[in-house]
């Protein structure tokens, strides 16, 4: 597999930097790739710059914008974004503070049920990326109070779980149009979660969402078949992505895994290439 458009890096919750990153795309024969670190595009530029020492491979800008619905959560990938819009980084700012807000309500929760994980290791981990429920789940792991980074979410801090805690997040329909703000290119991420993001597909499409995750890690042939069938339905673009952290406790999402095809990334890209057109000469 060459095209992988779900990616994160030591910008949100990634463990490799943004040149590792690149680099390791390179040395697995990756052609397209996309960073899309969770509310943060602070990884682009470094990633970029990486990007160019390798005329064989094309790296695509994007994010993954965290949203709310009633009673779940919901990603929207952004591709091709123009980033440095001001509007758009003081928003992302925001978000990324009331993570660090909720962080600490978390761990409150988590030292009453007798849980006790410091808060300086916790921020050790994000390493000055965006803080998430991932690090406080490693720490979690380090600490011997859970077996496995899944375990800390199913039995802890998953949404349902005792030590949840809400952060501020846009709505689905306003992160598509968060994202289209910034000339960007809408995509809904891993609709097959449960989380109830398949009814929500009319709505975003409404607002200008053109793709969503079909070719997602841990998608099996029923799976991806179903998506792909709804992707046909509402005129979606399937895209899909490894998802990858480089976490060694979650193998199970490697770079370049997920059988992307190339097709779907050559439609973002001439779709992209139209938006620019339309700006540069309306």
């Amino acid at each position: 597999m060459t095209v992988d458009l779900h990616l994160h890096t030591t910008s949100s919750d990634g463990r490799l930097s943004p040149i590792q990153l690149v680099n390791l795309a390179v040395q697995r024969g990756m052609e397209i790739i996309a960073i899309t670190d969770h509310d943060s595009t602070d990884g682009l530029d470094e990633g970029l710059r990486a990007a160019n020492a390798y005329p064989q491979l094309t790296l695509i800008p994007g994010i993954e914008v965290s949203t709310d619905t009633a009673d779940s959560e919901v990603h929207i990938l952004g591709y091709f974004i123009n980033y440095r819009d001001p509007d758009f980084q003081a928003i992302l700012q925001r978000m990324r503070d009331s993570r660090l807000t909720r962080g600490l309500k978390m761990l409150n929760k988590l030292a009453s049920l007798g849980i006790h994980v410091k808060w300086d290791r916790i921020r050790e981990l994000a390493a000055g990326g965006v803080l998430g429920r991932l690090h406080i789940a490693q720490a979690m792991l380090e600490a011997g109070y859970v077996p496995t980074i899944q375990d800390a979410f199913s039995r802890y801090i998953g949404r349902r779980g005792p030590a949840y805690a809400e952060r501020e997040k846009l709505t689905p329909v306003e992160a598509v149009g968060l994202i289209r703000k910034v000339d960007g290119i809408a995509v809904l991420a891993h609709p097959a979660e449960g989380n109830g993001a398949d009814k929500l597909i009319p709505e975003m499409k409404a607002a200008g969402m053109v793709g969503m995750e079909v070719y997602y890690n841990g998608y099996g042939p029923e799976t991806i078949a179903g998506l792909l069938a709804t992707a046909r339905e509402f005129d979606l673009i399937p895209c899909g992505g490894s998802d990858y952290h480089g976490m060694e406790n979650d193998p199970g999402k490697e770079l370049g895994t997920a059988t992307v095809p190339r097709e779907s990334a050559l439609r973002l890209i001439a779709l992209a290439e139209r938006n620019l057109e339309k700006v540069v000469d309306p």
